[in-house]
């Protein structure tokens, strides 16, 4: 099982850009600008990421480490 630094690490390799996974915000603005990924609207984020993370690598690698995060 991967450590929530080596995710993030991997996030950020990614992304090529630092950012908050937990802050929606971060997230969505971070999804749009750098993949031109437009989520779902659900009630919470993690619905709609989830609802996309079989289509792109990074939504499950965001997931994993929010999941991480509310533990």
């Amino acid at each position: 099982m991967q450590n929530k630094a080596s995710i993030y690490q991997k996030i950020s390799n990614y992304t090529h850009e630092n950012f908050d996974p937990s802050i929606d915000e971060d997230v969505i603005t971070m999804l749009r600008n750098n993949f031109n990924i437009h989520l779902p609207q659900r009630s919470a984020l993690n619905e709609s990421l989830s609802s996309t993370a079989s289509d792109h690598e990074i939504i499950e690698l965001i997931l994993e480490y929010r999941t991480m995060d509310n533990s």
